[in-house]
């Protein structure tokens, strides 16, 4: 339990969003109050009950200020972001709602309209709740947003190169016979030979390839969009996501992918970009 109370919170220190959110929060309140009298002001006349519902709007208004922008100002090492936790949050919370309660205690006794009792303080505790619900749900949705909308993005990029990934890719060959469609994940490795390109790549267990009448400039066009597949030498494009491991020593860097029996070169100006990507 104390583990979860000491876990970092955010404080939410924006004072000019606290400042509308103090507005419309009291403004809410004094609403509240004047459609649903809920401590019998219904039996006052229209004056007094405007002068009461105004002023615990006012009360709301001043504690919520004093609590949110004076107090912050005054005292910013309480209320650092880097050592808010949620036993501080819940406790200023409670603080908020009993500097609200206290506010509507003494304003109530000092218009000496009522007989404050057990039930009014009740009542009156149960009215400074609303600012405090008010206050907890739109700071949480506003630290929340930024987090949703984050990992919303990041499903959708995620969704959309999921997507790519199992696109076909149609490779034309000067013979139509030659012709190759396999999905972009499975290709291994692509190796320029003549004026052909070889196409290595994965079905099942099995590794197989193929011979294709076209250039390596021609199949990089086809992949460009495909920022896996990368051009690590003059005469080899690679899947990097198939990479095996690689190796390097003074004559430079190798390529090996599992279950092929020779490696791929790396240019010397593609090594950085290779590790990079990796």
């Amino acid at each position: 339990m104390l583990k979860f109370l000491n876990k970092p919170y955010p404080y939410n220190d924006d004072l000019k969003y606290n400042s509308k959110l103090i507005f419309f929060i009291s403004i809410g309140v004094l609403i509240f109050l004047y459609l649903f009298q809920p401590l019998d002001v219904s039996s006052m006349d229209n004056k007094q009950k405007i002068y009461v519902v105004i002023g615990l709007g006012v009360i709301t208004f001043l504690s919520l200020s004093l609590n949110l922008l004076i107090m912050p100002s005054l005292f910013p090492k309480i209320f650092l972001k880097k050592v808010w936790n949620i036993k501080k949050e819940i406790i200023w919370n409670i603080w908020i709602l009993s500097t609200i309660s206290v506010g509507y205690f003494l304003y109530y006794k000092a218009l000496g309209i009522f007989n404050i009792d057990f039930n009014m303080l009740i009542g009156l505790i149960l009215i400074a709740v609303i600012p405090i619900t008010g206050l907890i749900t739109v700071n949480q949705n506003r630290i929340l947003r930024p987090y949703l909308t984050v990992a919303e993005d990041i499903n959708k990029k995620l969704k959309e190169n999921k997507s790519i990934n199992e696109r076909l890719v149609h490779f034309k060959s000067d013979y139509a016979k030659d012709n190759l469609s396999i999905r972009v994940s499975l290709l291994l490795l692509i190796r320029a030979a003549n004026n052909y390109i070889e196409v290595f790549w994965k079905e099942g267990e099995k590794y197989k390839n193929q011979m294709i009448r076209t250039s390596l400039s021609k199949a990089e066009d086809l992949l460009k969009e495909h920022k896996f597949i990368f051009k690590c030498h003059r005469s080899y494009m690679v899947n990097i996501n198939h990479i095996d491991k690689v190796d390097g020593n003074i004559q430079g860097y190798k390529i090996f992918f599992e279950n092929l029996d020779f490696s791929i070169p790396v240019s010397k100006n593609f090594a950085y970009k290779l590790k990079e990507l990796i």
